[in-house]
């Protein structure tokens, strides 16, 4: 791997840590991330608790406050023209129609995009009782929750940045290293 593939590789991974920490905001260990018991340990798991309308209901506002949305804004039509083009690959004559279509799915599939939201709102209704969502909100609501949904955009973008110099910065003291060692040893690469 090359040095400027090193780099995209790296600033590629921070991007999408970035995206999810500013659209989502709060890590949290799904249930089945955590740690399982050995298989002769398990045993049969309780059915998990639906989330009640009000705690989904939270889950959407906060999810609304982080500006969630931007994390899978555009995906429908992106979705779409992505199949389009790799149809087009292979089906070139059929440019005209496969446009067509593309424009109708567009039309069609508006708005398909708020199973996602609606989604993450299940979820962060299940992993988070109905008090800390009204605690998030309560949080990112006040003058310092304010600030941080104002701030941490550029706060992300500055450290990532920072992380893609750093990255070619120690890129190049490794390369010189590989270089300096594979040169005492007699063998010089290229």
């Amino acid at each position: 791997m090359t040095k400027g593939e090193l780099i995209m590789s790296i600033s590629a991974r921070a991007l999408l840590a970035a995206i999810f920490i500013f659209g989502v905001g709060v890590w949290s260990v799904p249930t089945s991330a955590q740690q399982q018991p050995a298989p002769a340990q398990q045993k049969a798991a309780p059915a998990q608790q639906q989330p009640s309308a009000n705690a989904i209901a939270l889950a959407h506002e906060y999810l609304d406050l982080k500006a969630a949305t931007t994390v899978y804004q555009g995906s429908v039509p992106g979705i779409i023209e992505r199949i389009r083009i790799q149809l087009l690959q292979n089906n070139l004559n059929y440019q005209k129609d496969l446009n067509e279509v593309a424009a109708q799915l567009n039309q069609d599939l508006k708005g398909r995009d708020s199973e996602i939201g609606d989604q993450m709102a299940r979820i962060y209704a299940t992993d988070f009782t109905e008090q800390e969502l009204k605690d998030l909100l309560a949080f990112y609501k006040s003058p310092l929750g304010q600030k941080l949904l104002k701030q941490e955009p550029s706060s992300i973008h500055a450290s990532m940045e920072f992380m893609g110099q750093w990255a070619e910065k120690f890129g190049e003291d490794v390369d010189a290293k590989f270089r300096d060692e594979m040169k005492k040893r007699g063998k010089p690469v290229i």
